[in-house]
């Protein structure tokens, strides 16, 4: 044997013994091998694996309407020594909203839906209540782009505890609450896209995962795509896992519209390839150019997306505007317990990135995305989110003294006392509970803004053990009124709800 050859032989059997080592499968990739210029994104992967906080990546990647690479990385099960493939099945997370804006527009085009009539000529007898602004300019559009001023909410339910997943109607009840003026701002809110996901079912008169099925996955040759888990896609699960590499119980979550479609890489990109109007020839068209084109309409001004710098949102997108590199840019992010997930368009290069992660440690997808697009777009910037430094909280007299008045929760009143002294502390009271320092106190645009420990006092809030709540009051003459929301610490939990109540407070 030549000396070369050995020196080869040596360096695939050290690769695989340090891969047995490190319980790290060698990467499954398609058929046609992605070309060496993904070589350093290979490089990145791996040695995200290595530490073990990741047990695995799944990449895919296309471009003028062809799939130049897929690829697998690491333990799609690490308990059964499953690898991850291009066809293993991620739970998505918030890229389920492009998924649930594309059956949206399906009736939309078909004269089912206006996009600007109320979203409760669409809702049963459950209807949503305007805590401010007019429950009739919460449209569909505006839930669509975030702006129908529904609040922050995140509700999961371990499918092994003792609380079942309320009903869509029931959810209204409880949190369907509007808390800013329909089109003030952008409110990024899975409450929004849940109920676009209730009205999908309830003007289709299916259920919502069978009209995905039959009017979205089917048609668009996505057969490893579904709603949840369906009987034959169980074996193709990517498990989620937490930080520390232990597997989470299986969830579920309120609003499935919201979060809860499941898809593998292979079908990922061919979604996002439908979207750039590749016209595959084993899709069907479901839509048209022209209703693609409304859904990558930016119509909501978001302020903070990552697809800086000019920021946008339109029917199920985050759409970047303009940009330094001078690219724009179609893209969604997921992330809950045990998901990292990314899907990037950019249309004039017609490129497309999916990144899928079965562990969820910050935003793990997102760098990985960018660093493909890097490889592709050598003049693509990594967009930058900077964060405004935190100004000290100085109360003029207006706001000094004590305040008093109510929380309310689908379960009641509960009496609410703030405290403001002239040094800048805030002591929040709510019901019974012990008063608590307001952190990070601001004052701006007449809101007061800050975070507590507490809880409302609800089922909701019993069902983990600690809660940070998060305060945006506005002062409206003598009167501080806003949203309220409870977030479990740590929040990655399962069997836990970002949740918002509608406080109000009256200067005594």
């Amino acid at each position: 044997m030549h000396t070369r050859a050995k020196t080869r032989l040596l360096r695939l059997a050290v690769f695989s013994a340090m891969a047995a080592l490190l319980h790290v499968p060698q990467s499954f990739a398609a058929p046609a091998q992605g070309p060496d210029r993904f070589d350093s994104v290979r490089e990145l992967i791996r040695r995200k694996l290595a530490d073990g906080s990741t047990p695995s990546v799944t990449v895919a990647v296309a471009q003028h309407g062809k799939i130049i690479w897929e690829e697998g990385f690491g333990w799609a099960d690490r308990e059964k020594k499953i690898p991850a493939t291009p066809q293993t099945t991620y739970s998505l997370a918030s890229v389920s909203k492009p998924f649930t804006a594309t059956a949206l527009m399906t009736l939309v085009q078909a004269g089912k839906i206006d996009l600007d009539k109320p979203l409760n000529d669409y809702l049963g007898d459950a209807k949503l209540k305007a805590w401010v602004g007019d429950a009739n300019q919460a449209t569909v559009r505006r839930a669509a782009n975030h702006s129908s001023g529904l609040p922050v909410h995140a509700q999961f339910f371990d499918k092994r505890g003792p609380d079942p997943v309320p009903s869509d109607d029931e959810t209204i009840r409880r949190y369907g609450n509007i808390v800013t003026v329909p089109g003030e701002h952008f409110q990024y809110s899975n409450l929004g896209y849940g109920f676009l996901g209730y009205i999908v079912s309830r003007v289709s008169g299916k259920s919502f995962s069978d009209y995905m099925r039959d009017a979205v996955f089917q048609k668009l040759g996505l057969t490893h795509t579904a709603v949840g888990v369906p009987p034959g896609l169980d074996k193709l699960q990517a498990i989620r896992y937490d930080t520390k590499g232990r597997p989470i119980p299986p969830y579920d979550l309120d609003g499935p519209g919201a979060g809860g479609v499941y898809s593998s890489a292979h079908d990922l990109i061919r979604f996002g390839m439908f979207h750039l109007k590749d016209h595959l020839a084993e899709q069907t068209p479901i839509l048209s150019d022209a209703s693609i084109d409304e859904m990558h309409r930016s119509t909501m001004d978001t302020g903070t997306a990552r697809t800086n710098n000019g920021k946008g949102y339109g029917v199920g997108w985050g759409v970047g505007e303009s940009r330094a590199d001078g690219y724009r840019v179609l893209a969604h992010g997921g992330g809950m317990a045990g998901v990292s997930t990314e899907l990037m368009l950019v249309p004039s290069e017609d490129i497309a990135v999916v990144v899928l992660l079965n562990a969820r440690d910050g935003d793990s997808a997102y760098p990985l995305a960018n660093a493909i697009m890097k490889v592709l777009l050598p003049k693509w910037q990594m967009p930058v989110r900077p964060q405004p430094p935190a100004q000290p909280f100085h109360p003029d007299a207006t706001l000094v003294g004590n305040w008093s008045g109510e929380l309310h929760t689908y379960e009641g009143k509960r009496p609410a006392k703030l405290t403001i002294l002239p040094g800048g502390d805030v002591h929040v009271q709510l019901g019974d509970k012990l008063p608590s320092l307001l952190n990070d106190a601001q004052f701006a645009n007449a809101e007061l803004t800050g975070k507590a420990w507490g809880d409302f006092g609800t089922r909701d809030t019993e069902r983990n053990q600690a809660y940070a709540l998060s305060f945006e009051l506005k002062l409206r003459g003598n009167v501080l009124s806003g949203p309220v929301s409870a977030s479990p610490i740590p929040e990655n939990t399962v069997n836990h709800g970002t949740v918002t109540q509608w406080l109000e407070v009256r200067k005594q």
